[in-house]
């Protein structure tokens, strides 16, 4: 003998109302986060090349890695690429600011945090988000190569995101440097020494990072990628290559 399904149903007015309300909330929160891929869409589009500086909103510019990101940002700049950074205040101000005073556009991601997180001065394009996850999608899909500088939690999930973008191919590959070789060396030693014996990733994988410490070399290393995939044979005319527009920047969507 079959039983029917019991369904459970509202059971009086102001439960109807509750849920509404909350369906309501749940649309208003989607077009808030299409409202801002819109946005994001409008003012960056014009935005190339374009490079990201990732770091810690929590180091001071007396910080010697602050100093590093300044010098980083001022000569990716002068070389004509704008520079993105979260908008707020350490290693993100650094960014802003060497941009600023460089040639190209230096562009604040900013996001609406309780606490850590106020715009920085050093901004000729300042976005605001609410969503973590729209800001993080506007970074990866208008960077032409990603910096990392050290940082906390919020900076090591950037990093991540990256990487798997481009392990699993969800993204074209673009250079991704890591700042610090002292900072990031046990991280490395984990992923070498852990990860790649265990098969969780593949050696190859490990050469998606550098590590360079010297500003002039960061740069170097951005233009040596692009020439380097502008001679490849992959590059040199073959019409049976899978082509992507150039729209898509970063993420092959």
């Amino acid at each position: 003998m079959n039983k029917r399904k019991l369904i459970p149903s509202l059971r009086s007015l102001a439960d109807q109302e509750r849920a509404t309300a909350k369906k309501a909330r749940a649309s208003w929160q989607m077009f808030t986060i299409m409202a801002e891929f819109i946005e994001a869409t409008e003012y960056l589009s014009e935005i190339r090349p374009a490079v990201s500086i990732y770091g810690s909103a929590r180091l001071k510019p007396e910080s010697p890695y602050y100093q590093l990101a300044m010098q980083i940002a001022r000569k990716l700049s002068d070389a004509g690429f704008a520079v993105i950074s979260g908008g707020g205040p350490g290693i993100m101000e650094a960014a802003n600011q060497g941009a600023h005073a460089g040639k190209s556009p230096s562009v604040g991601l900013n996001i609406e945090l309780p606490h850590e997180q106020s715009g920085n001065q050093w901004q000729d394009i300042s976005l605001r988000f609410r969503h973590f996850f729209t800001r993080k999608v506007t970074f990866v899909k208008n960077s032409d190569a990603v910096i990392v500088m050290p940082g906390g939690f919020g900076t090591l999930d950037e990093l991540a995101e990256v990487l798997t973008l481009i392990q699993t191919k969800k993204s074209r590959h673009v250079p991704i440097i890591l700042v610090g070789s002292e900072f990031w060396k046990g991280l490395l030693a984990w992923f070498s020494g852990s990860l790649t014996p265990m098969g969780l990733i593949n050696p190859a994988d490990m050469n998606l990072m550098q590590v360079i410490d010297d500003p002039d070399q960061v740069l170097e290393a951005v233009l040596a990628f692009y020439e380097d995939r502008e001679e490849s044979p992959e590059n040199t005319g073959d019409e049976t290559q899978e082509t992507r527009p150039d729209d898509d920047r970063m993420f092959y969507l």
